[in-house]
């Protein structure tokens, strides 16, 4: 009898489908609601460093003087804390996640000019 009740259950499992993905050739859509990774639009960001104090990891440096904004991948929790607080809303949460890494990276992005003040397009016109 028991015989009987593991033929069938062998028998569902090779007729039906996987049960899970096979991954490297099948990949799934990210949710909309998948946290990746933090990206910044550095041509509109003001260096005010909200976003640096607002982080719970301490994973972004923001150095106004340089206008240098950096942040530390492997140290980041992806909790959007600092997409929330800036105030200009150049960060935004990707719904992808990073590239996996052997090394421990740090990622510096530099603003070459600093972004138009929001009054200074009224005073001109």
């Amino acid at each position: 009898m028991g015989n009987f009740i593991i033929a069938k259950i062998i028998a569902r499992s090779v007729l039906s489908r996987f049960a899970t993905r096979l991954y490297p050739f099948e990949k799934r859509a990210p949710y909309a609601a998948t946290r990746g990774h933090i990206e910044n639009e550095i041509s509109r960001c003001i260096m005010c460093g909200i976003c640096q104090k607002k982080c719970p990891t301490h994973a972004i440096t923001v150095v106004r003087a340089e206008r240098n904004w950096a942040i530390e991948p492997m140290k980041c929790i992806q909790c959007g804390e600092c997409v929330t607080a800036c105030p200009v809303k150049c960060l935004s949460m990707a719904n992808t996640y990073s590239a996996a890494s052997p090394t421990k990276e740090t990622i510096l992005l530099h603003q070459e000019t600093p972004p138009p003040k929001p009054g200074a397009a009224k005073q001109e016109a």
